[in-house]
Order: structure tokens, then sequence, then C-alpha cells
């Protein structure tokens, strides 16, 4: 059953701009659900991979929460904290489509 929400969402994303704000930030969300599963695989908490981290449990929430903008070097040392590494990768977009021009190496 559609509800309200899902009527005003499905309208909402069939603008391009609108969808690809939609996708940044689920994409950034999904950096801080990473976080917090595998703090919780540990056994850890905020403070707990806080302390290991070298930073305040207070930014490990707002990492969890709402990661936008996350510095690299602190999501390293995040990873390493986590006994992990850390991997960036570049891959296409949904649409298959590329907004910039094609660079050749």
């Amino acid at each position: 059953m559609a509800t309200r929400w899902s009527n005003y969402y499905a309208r909402q994303v069939q603008d391009q701009e609108m969808r690809g704000l939609v996708e940044k930030e689920l994409a950034s969300l999904n950096v801080g659900i990473q976080i917090a599963r595998l703090r919780e695989r540990l056994g850890l908490s905020q403070t707990q991979l806080a302390a290991r981290a070298g930073m305040s449990a207070p930014k490990i929430s707002v990492l969890e929460c709402s990661p936008k903008d996350a510095k690299l070097s602190t999501l390293i040392r995040i990873a390493q904290a986590l006994g992990l590494g850390l991997k960036v990768e570049f891959v296409p977009e949904k649409s298959g489509k590329s907004r910039h021009a094609h660079v050749s190496a």
C-alpha cells in the first residue's frame, strides 16, 4: 500500500537534481551506518572507539549519524581503530550517464 510519504518521495526523485541530492545523502548515511555496525560488532561503545581513534565520543556520534564531509584522514583513523583498512573506489553512477566529459589518460 502506497503511503503519502512514498508517493511524495516518488514524485521528488523524478527530478534529476533532487535524485542526485538524495543519492548523495544516502551514500553519506551509508558510511555512518557502516561505522556504527562495525563498532557494535566489536562490542565497542562510541567512547571506546573514540579513545582508540584519538578523537572525542561526540565526533564518533556525529560521524555515525550524519557523516557529511568526513575527512578521509578521519575515516582512516576510525578504520585503523577498528582493526581494518579503508578502501575508497570510484564507481559508475547508477544512471550510467556521466555528467562530466570523459578524460583519457
